[in-house]
Formats: C-alpha cells, structure tokens, sequence
C-alpha cells in the first residue's frame, strides 16, 4: 500500500512533463510553420490557393443559402403564428404528375366549407377565408391609375391572422361584411399613387371598375424578390362573391393558441374536411393542409441541391489544396534532412519529428482557412448589398474545422517519412 501511494505521485509528475514537453513541442512546431509562411510568401500563397477558394465557397454558398432561407421564412413563409392554411392544393408536392393529379382529384375550397369549419372546429383562436380576384382588376381615382393590383375578398378575421397590419382608419366589419359593403383596405403603394398629401379615409376609389370607399390603410410591407407587397387592395369577401366571382375558390386560414395545439387542429379540421366529402379511409386528402414548415419544406429541397454540388466542389478544391500542402511538405523534409538528424542525434524521438511536421502541416492549411473565412466575409457583405446573404457562426467554424483537418490529414505522409529517417544517414545528407 505504502509503495502504491509513494507511486502515485511519481506517475502524476511524469504526466506533468509528458503534457509540458508535448506543448512545448506544439508550439515550437507552430512557430516554425509561421515562420515558414512569412519566409516564403508567394509559395505560401500558391501552396494555399485551393484551400482557400474552397473554405471561401462553402462559407459564401452557406451564407447566401442561409440568408435566401431567412429571407424566405419572413416574407413568404410567414403566415402567421401558429398558423395554417387549408387549401385546394399541398404546396409541398413539387412534381407535375402531382398537381395534374390533384387538379383533376381536389376539390375547390368555397365559402360553405368556410362556414361549415368556422361552426364545427373548437378551440381555435382565430378562423378566416380570402380568395383571390382574378384577372387582377385596375384602381383609378381621380385621373390616376394602377394597373392590375392584387385584390383580396377576405373575411373580417384576416386581419388577425395575415400579416397585414392597420396603420390609418381601421379594418372592415362583421356589419359590412355580412351586408356586402362596397368598402376596401389598401396598402401603401395605392396610398402613395392616389393620395400623396391627403388623408385617403373616406375617399372613394375605382377598383375594377366599381366604387369602393377607402375605411383604411395598411403597414407597409415592402418587397419580396423585388416585387412590392403593397401594390392590393382588400374587400369584403361577400362583396368580392357579389361583384367579380360567384363561386370563387379560396383558402381558409386557421390561427391557433400554441404549436402544439396547431397539430390538434390540422388533425380535426382533416378529419372534418374527409367527413365532409366523403373521403373513404384508404383514399388520399382531396385537399391540402399548408403551413409555415410546408413551404420551408419545399424550399429546403430546392437549395439542398445547391448546397450538394457545392460540397462537391469544395471537395474537389480541398483535395487538391490537400495534395498541394503533402507536396510542399515532402519538399520542406527533404530541405531540412540535416536538421532532422540533428534533432534525432540531439535525443529527439520519432513522436517529436512526427509531431512537429503534422502541426506544421495543419498550421498551413489553417492559415488558409483563416484567408478563406476573411475573403468570405467580405464577399458576403458584399452579396448582402445587392440581394442577400447572412453568415451563420458554424459556416466559419466549419471552414476553420475542414480546413485544418485536411492540413492534418495531408501532412501525415510526409511527417512520417520525416520521423522514420536514420540520424547518421540524415546528417551525411547535407555533408
């Protein structure tokens, strides 16, 4: 026992200096690969060139990606919190065959299923159906005119669920909706075009060639892929059914308290919605049930593929940056042959020799990845500018990661070769 514990603290000093002389060795090894750099700059550049176009590729590409996604979850993805869409068609389906199928197979959406949701389905926190008027209709007021805007019938409760949001006046009643009122909320681009310096509530404008008196005006928007959001008007959906379409397909809208609970209500309103048409078990949804993920799910698919052909890529430039990194360092042994059996004669091991060629290897290609991340960064602020770009954190640490591991990979040969000379042979090399 007493010899046991007089050993421990033996064992525990030579881990000390084991641990002490590795990092002492690491970062003399670093040293020398900084010093390296510096000597020989244009061959440092040169051996780098592939690494660093290749981290500057997949930190910009994930960048761009990363900004088209968010870009995407805030302006078009954006239905609402906790909101889903219940609609003729799955926007998820991408394939031809599928919509031709469901365009044959679903049914339109109409105002009775609207009502019939709105009395059968508990619990939720708001419930709205819109429809779209198409062809799109002109607006004109007073010798001015937009051509072709969005017009909306909506039911009053979109307010509530879409991302439009008052900013003058108010929104249409329960009272003019059920009595079919010809009055319209307008977005900020008719607001600019036909009232600059008046107030627009109250004043009464020509959509597709009707009269509708402005009640209120909406918070601008702004633009998604360069077209404007505030370019709409929106109606009463009843007086949309009265004036332009009879029986007008439309999508109902169905907010809920939680996330949770938003899964509950996709369940019933299906299963309500099959009832309804008479959907046997075994056959397929004659409709589709949209929200926020489903088309974020679209899109993931999209970019996926971009996003493969850039580790593709990336692939092909890192092995070559690789294979250029081994060259150089099977050059840089054969240099300093003389110094390696020096080292080896001095009492250095072959784990020290091995050591200190592998970290200069993984310091050279990190070095790279750093130039790479920088160049990334500023080409990212740059495509951020003119359309858009975000750089998430785990791109730079990924490209930091991948680049030094194929410096640390690609250095194992010639550190190797390194550590397996024979001293008295390496110290006649030069002599």
């Amino acid at each position: 026992m007493a010899a046991t514990s007089q050993s421990q603290p033996l064992l525990r000093a030579r881990a000390k200096r084991q641990v002490a002389n590795l990092w002492t060795a690491a970062r003399e090894a670093f040293w020398i690969a900084i010093e390296a750099l510096r000597a020989h700059k244009l061959r440092s550049f040169l051996t780098l060139l592939g690494v660093v176009i290749a981290t500057t590729t997949l930190i910009v590409v994930i960048s761009v990606i990363n900004g088209m996604n968010l870009y995407i979850q805030d302006h078009v993805a954006n239905l609402g919190a906790n909101v889903f869409i219940l609609d003729r068609f799955n926007w998820a389906n991408t394939s031809d065959e599928e919509w031709i199928r469901e365009q044959r197979r679903n049914k339109i959406i109409q105002l009775t299923d609207y009502e019939f949701l709105k009395d059968s389905l508990h619990g939720y926190k708001a419930i709205g159906a819109e429809t779209g008027i198409r062809p799109r209709p002109d607006a004109r007021y007073e010798g001015q005119t937009l051509y072709e805007i969005d017009v909306g019938g909506e039911t009053p409760d979109m307010i509530n669920i879409g991302q439009e949001k008052v900013q003058e006046g108010r929104y249409f009643s329960e009272a003019e909706y059920d009595h079919s009122a010809q009055v319209c909320f307008i977005g900020q681009d008719l607001v600019n075009k036909f009232f600059p310096s008046t107030d627009p509530i109250d004043k009464v404008i020509e959509i597709g060639g009707q009269p509708f008196r402005v009640v209120g005006t909406a918070v601008p928007l702004g633009s998604t892929f360069g077209q404007s959001q505030d370019e709409f008007a929106q109606i009463p959906l009843t007086t949309a059914k009265k004036l332009f379409a009879s029986r007008p397909g439309m999508s109902i809208s169905v907010q809920a308290f939680s996330g949770p609970q938003m899964m509950e209500l996709e369940d019933e309103v299906r299963a309500l919605m099959r009832a309804r048409h008479h959907i046997p078990y075994k056959d397929t949804d004659d409709f589709g049930i949209n929200a926020s993920d489903t088309i974020m799910g679209v899109w993931q698919q999209l970019t996926g593929s971009i996003f493969a052909i850039t580790i593709g890529v990336v692939a092909v430039f890192m092995v070559v940056g690789g294979i250029v990194i081994m060259n150089i360092m099977l050059a840089s042994v054969t240099e300093r042959t003389h110094e390696i059996g020096i080292r080896k004669s001095l009492g250095a091991r072959r784990r020290d020799i091995l050591l200190q060629f592998v970290i200069e290897s993984g310091v050279m290609a990190g070095a790279g990845g750093v130039a790479g991340i920088i160049l990334a960064l500023a080409l990212a602020r740059i495509v951020d500018m003119v359309f858009t770009a975000a750089v998430p954190l785990s791109a730079v640490i990924v490209g930091l990661a991948l680049s030094t591991s194929v410096g640390l990979f690609f250095g194992i040969y010639p550190a190797s070769r390194a550590a397996k000379l024979d001293p008295i042979e390496a110290l006649r090399t030069e002599a």
